[in-house]
């Protein structure tokens, strides 16, 4: 919450600097008195004095310097913030989803990807093994009692 407002207060301030160095850069009058006529050099000159143009660069250095300065503050700040999402991105565990009868493998072809940053998480999981139950043993068949030979029909001896 913290860094989120510094980089509000930060950002907030590189533009405010931002709009300043632009003024201070177009009131300068460059040696063919462009923009700087346009504001009225004769009038800084009388309200700032004879030395307006010293004024100005100094201007234009301090906002450079502090344009530069919260500039690299600005990438520091978002670089911790980025650092502290990907953590918590990583610490994160996803919930295990159960799979219904309803779900055809099309509706998983569909499912999004997950994040790169899940991947190492993911990996990490081991799938839950499903153990089938043990089938049921057979019944006890008991054999057949073996059946006796059927007696050899008598030969009567032919008359």
């Amino acid at each position: 919450m913290l860094l989120n407002a510094s980089i509000y207060i930060v950002f907030a301030l590189l533009l405010i600097d931002c709009a300043l160095l632009l003024l201070v850069v177009l009131m300068q009058r460059p040696k063919q008195e462009g923009l700087g006529a346009a504001f009225g050099a004769q009038m800084t000159d009388q309200a700032f004095g004879a030395q307006t143009t010293d004024v100005l660069k100094k201007g234009t250095v301090f906002f450079g310097t502090a344009f530069m300065l919260l500039s690299f503050i600005l990438a520091v700040l978002m670089n911790a913030q980025f650092q502290n999402k990907k953590s918590q991105l990583n610490t994160a565990t996803p919930a295990p989803v159960a799979k219904t009868q309803e779900q055809t493998p099309a509706a998983e072809a569909t499912a999004p990807a997950p994040a790169i940053e899940n991947l190492e998480a993911l990996e990490q999981q081991t799938a839950p093994t499903i153990v089938a139950p043990e089938p049921a043993p057979a019944p006890a068949v008991e054999p057949a009692p073996a059946a006796e030979p059927a007696p050899a029909p008598a030969v009567e001896p032919a008359a």
